[in-house]
């Protein structure tokens, strides 16, 4: 495995897995890797010649700078998980990555005007930047995101096509905990107690996709009723949506819900199909 931490090593390292002819899966993180993440880098293994793994948290997608702060960066453990998983490993810093501040801007339209967009002010576009730089340096045959931020997934594949950009996007199913909870860097933060207690958000939305007689308005009241019986969460909001679009849908049919939680001081978010 090549570590490098500079656009211009990358760009080189790149360059000699093209010359050997060999295709090259992308798996951009934001480190704090866990089996999730794992997954993805596996599986962009089975599908390409060449693994490239970027570790970096993204400065500008976030809105709230208390959550930067606290987002866990464990680089030496995360570069020891990935091992011979990866050929190329690319942690470079904010300033290497932004030695301008960037002022690209992109336009999601409706897709970025729910759940997490009004939620999260300029964090797709943030998403956007980063994303759209990391195809330009490795020019990936695929790119692999995990289904856990479905809206991100969807965002990524209009960035995709607005920027006629070749590369592939497979999405990768969420990888849970054995409670049930989704794997996520920001689990890191809850405390057993909270870790425990945070696994009802899947059971909860698992229960309100096997209501009788189901119907939008009653698997969504379902889940919000449910949620606030349990004091340690706050619900920021549950969206039940078309899956494609992510906009409002009156049938359970192609259906996606969505749900952002607070457990204590963390924020969770997860999704289920209907």
């Amino acid at each position: 495995m090549l570590i490098v931490n500079t656009v211009k090593a990358l760009k080189e390292a790149v360059l000699q897995l093209k010359n050997d002819g060999k295709t090259i899966g992308l798996v951009p993180t934001m480190g704090a890797l866990h089996d999730g993440h794992l997954s993805l880098i596996r599986r962009a293994g089975e599908e390409n010649d060449a693994v490239v793994v970027s570790i970096f948290v993204n400065p500008v997608q976030f809105n709230n700078q208390a959550d930067l702060i606290a987002y866990p960066r464990t680089l030496e453990a995360d570069v020891e998980k990935i091992g011979d998983l990866a050929d190329v490993v690319f942690a470079p810093s904010a300033e290497e990555v932004y030695a301008v501040p960037p002022t690209e801007k992109y336009d999601f339209g409706a897709l970025e005007q729910v759940m997490e967009g009004p939620q999260r002010p300029g964090h797709f576009n943030g998403v956007g930047i980063i994303v759209k730089r990391l195809f330009d340096w490795t020019t990936p045959d695929r790119a692999y995101f995990g289904e856990k931020d479905y809206q991100q997934l969807l965002i990524i594949r209009s960035l995709v096509k607005q920027c006629g950009l070749s590369v592939q996007i497979v999405p990768c199913p969420i990888v849970r905990e054995p409670n049930g909870l989704a794997m996520s860097s920001r689990n890191k933060r809850l405390s057993p107690a909270q870790f425990e207690v945070a696994a009802n958000i899947h059971r909860i939305m698992l229960a309100s996709t096997q209501l009788p007689d189901n119907t939008v308005a009653k698997a969504k009241a379902y889940v919000e009723k449910e949620i606030a019986k349990i004091s340690e969460f706050e619900l920021e909001y549950y969206a039940i949506a078309d899956k494609d679009s992510l906009q409002s849908t009156d049938t359970l049919n192609n259906a996606i819900g969505c749900i952002a939680v607070w457990c204590g001081d963390v924020r969770l978010i997860d999704n289920i199909m209907y």
